[in-house]
């Protein structure tokens, strides 16, 4: 065995038997605190399928939190008819509030928060009850500064995971209703599965433009948010601050799919960034395409870490994923990476700190 493989072979063990976080964040939030409440099933929410009662629940307490921080929520309530069911109507809602900065040009940070895979025993820990408490947790931080650069707007978004419906439908609505707002907006970070998986990582959208239902003549590939959330994690968390994938058939180096919430954003001219966690070194079921999240053999029948995919590609089942399966429970996930979903959440909770309060610093916005 070649030394450089050996070495890659013991770093992939590190990480699967939990030794390693993937990050070291000094300081300690109430990120926990939201997550729990929000996906633990015995003293919190748990699952939470678009157009549910669950998912009415959390967009509840999503209101209570933001009316704690000192904050005044508006509702965007959206009515969508359900897949495949004709004659049927999905109700849900996206809440959304701001903080006023010294310029009226805007951020904003997005999060998803209902969930999907129940049938399968997902209880949405990391898709994404993560995601909804860092921003949470961000919010609360931004809520006490005095002097931020720009406006920020924290945006809950319903019905994510059955088409990013309640993101098409908050920016179609600026666009008819209040396209000033829209044009106010410089840019959007969206978090999207933000721990458990292997490597912290930030993306821009794809240079190929989203399809955006027909009409993508406004579409932007922009990296300066990428390059500016990046910047604000290498200053922050330094060797292990947030990574941009390698280029794989389809996807250039650090960008993304139109797969999550930052999709209607990059298709009306507004730079994204996208943060996850996954391991894009992995060989999964479809290849080197970021779906499976880790290396760990707990999220495998079978793990081969010397070809860093299963053991038999045609027995596995479980291929290292935690997104839409029985694996997404924050108990599970705690037993499996002792310590890592804390301390990536609060990496990326110092991260986003640093990057909301001197935006000014990372972007350069006409």
């Amino acid at each position: 065995m070649k030394k450089s493989l050996q070495c890659f072979k013991w770093s992939l063990l590190a990480l699967s038997v939990g030794l390693s976080s993937g990050v070291a964040a000094e300081e300690k939030y109430d990120v926990m605190q939201f997550l729990e409440a929000v996906t633990l099933p015995e003293n919190g929410i748990g699952a939470r399928e678009a157009g549910t009662e669950k998912e009415q629940s959390t967009a509840d307490y999503v209101m209570q939190q933001f009316k704690a921080m000192g904050y005044a929520p508006q509702v965007h309530e959206f009515r969508h008819p359900v897949l495949n069911k004709k004659g049927v109507f999905l109700d849900s809602s996206n809440i959304i509030a701001d903080v006023k900065g010294l310029s009226e040009k805007m951020l904003v940070l997005g999060a998803h928060f209902d969930s999907t895979g129940s049938k399968v025993g997902s209880q949405g820990a990391m898709d994404n009850g993560a995601g909804l408490s860092v921003m949470l947790t961000v919010a609360k931080k931004m809520s006490q500064e005095k002097k931020l650069p720009y406006t920020i707007r924290f945006i809950a978004f319903g019905a994510e995971e059955i088409g990013k419906v309640g993101s098409r439908a908050y920016v179609e609505m600026l666009k008819e209703d209040k396209p000033e707002e829209l044009a106010k907006i410089v840019g959007m970070v969206n978090l999207d599965t933000v721990a458990g998986g292997d490597f912290l990582y930030v993306h821009s959208a794809h240079t190929t433009p989203y399809k955006c239902g027909g009409n993508n003549d406004n579409y932007t590939s922009e990296t300066q948010m990428r390059e500016a959330v990046l910047m604000a994690s290498k200053e922050q968390l330094g060797d292990e601050a947030h990574k941009i994938h390698p280029e794989f058939p389809g996807y250039p180096e650090g960008v993304t799919g139109d797969w999550s919430d930052h999709e209607s954003f990059a298709c009306n001219g507004i730079p994204i960034a996208y943060i996850e966690t996954t391991n894009f070194q992995i060989n999964g079921k479809d290849g080197y395409d970021g779906y499976s999240q880790s290396v760990n053999p707990g999220l495998w029948d079978c793990f081969d870490a010397e070809s860093v995919t299963a053991c038999d590609r045609e027995k596995e089942t479980q291929w290292g994923r935690i997104w839409h399966s029985g694996n997404d429970q924050l108990i599970h996930l705690e037993s499996v990476f002792p310590g890592r979903i804390e301390s990536q959440l609060n990496a990326n909770v110092k991260v986003l700190n640093a990057f909301f309060s001197q935006a000014d610093k990372y972007l350069n916005v006409d």
